[in-house]
């Protein structure tokens, strides 16, 4: 495979639903980087042969740029004028980056004071027009269904319910096959709306069907304590975690998060806040990847699952870190130390190197 990426419809158009005359509408999204991660493994004790999904590497910095490169290409094709989009945040930046690119309009419906500020930075200066509802995500997202279907605007959503953006997403199970070499033993990764590991199932489910990978991976899904809805087995009303990118109560991708656990043999857990945090701080500490809290809880879940007990021990278990740290600066700024202040003397400042480095 080629180490530059001509984006995502080039390198794997015979398994997406586009033709010949579909407008490719591409930031050159995709092969993002499959790190090893030795120390992180060995700081955090887990059994494994440990890999991160680096998928802040996108072009807006989250994996939201897989799907929107199909689903703004298609909505172009089929003359929309204007994209909508329920978000949380990293949605947002996505559908207006890629709207931008394509010369339509995005509309973004945000649950009002519910998403990162770096986040709503990025699609409002990207062009987006944002507005802020006084529900939370799953009330947004409601709307936005039903501005789409009313066919009164010539406007397509591009959430995740779009069919179109979990064919885009698939492809990350591609890449990490293709990367590996073969498929994982085990994926882990983020759920929130659910979306993300209903396609990458369908990727890997489709790289077999081809006979490109001969087994299929286990998919370990994580969700925070307090939005945790698959878990619990019903709607949560409220949610609430630090973990803003996930803070979702009514998966719209629900029975395609049950089929992929249960296909695959998998797991879906909660995880706690402060486990979401002490895994962010781990993975930026020990790899020198800087995720989102959002992105952590697949590696704080793997060390939930293993402190249980759930490894034999050899696996190697892929974590995919869905988001960049910049995406949430509230909670990057959050409790770092002030920097010490010395005087400027050479003397002074190799003394306090020197307390450092002890």
């Amino acid at each position: 495979m080629p180490e530059r990426s001509p984006g995502l419809i080039e390198r794997y158009r015979p398994y997406l639903p586009v033709t010949p005359s579909t407008p490719v509408v591409t930031l050159a999204e995709g092969w993002t980087p499959l790190l090893p991660a030795p120390r992180l493994a060995r700081a955090l004790e887990l059994p494994v042969e440990l890999y991160l999904k680096v998928e802040g590497a996108n072009p807006t910095g989250s994996f939201k740029d897989r799907g929107m490169t199909v689903a703004v290409s298609l909505a172009l094709e089929a003359g929309a004028r204007a994209v909508v989009c329920a978000s949380t945040g990293n949605t947002s930046a996505s559908a207006a980056a890629y709207a931008a690119r394509a010369g339509l309009q995005a509309v973004v419906l945000i649950p009002r004071g519910a998403v990162a500020r770096g986040k709503l930075a990025q699609a409002v200066h990207l062009g987006a027009r944002v507005l802020e509802v006084e529900g939370n995500f799953d009330a947004a997202l409601r709307l936005v269904r039903a501005l789409a279907e009313s066919e009164r605007l010539p406007i397509r959503l591009v959430n995740s319910v779009n069919p179109h953006r979990l064919q885009g997403q698939k492809t990350a199970a591609f890449e990490v096959c293709d990367q590996l070499g073969g498929p994982p033993d085990m994926l882990a990764l983020p759920v929130g709306n659910a979306g993300n590991i209903t396609a990458y199932w369908m990727g890997f489910q489709e790289y077999a069907s081809h006979g490109l990978i001969e087994r299929l991976p286990k998919l370990l899904g994580f969700q925070a304590e307090g939005a945790a809805p698959l878990v619990r087995g019903v709607p949560v009303a409220a949610p609430e975690t630090v973990a803003t990118a996930i803070r979702i109560g009514h998966p719209a991708s629900w029975e395609g998060a049950i089929k992929a656990r249960d296909q695959s043999g998998g797991v879906i857990e909660a995880v706690s806040d402060g486990e979401i945090l002490q895994a962010y701080r781990a993975i930026a500490a020990q790899e020198g990847v800087f995720c989102e809290p959002a992105s952590a809880i697949s590696v704080a879940g793997v060390a939930k699952l293993a402190r249980q007990g759930y490894f034999r021990g050899g696996e190697t278990v892929v974590c995919v870190l869905t988001g960049h740290g910049l995406k949430d600066p509230d909670q990057a700024v959050a409790g770092v130390p002030e920097p010490q202040v010395v005087p400027d003397e050479l003397s002074a400042v190799m003394e306090a190197l020197e307390g450092m480095l002890a």
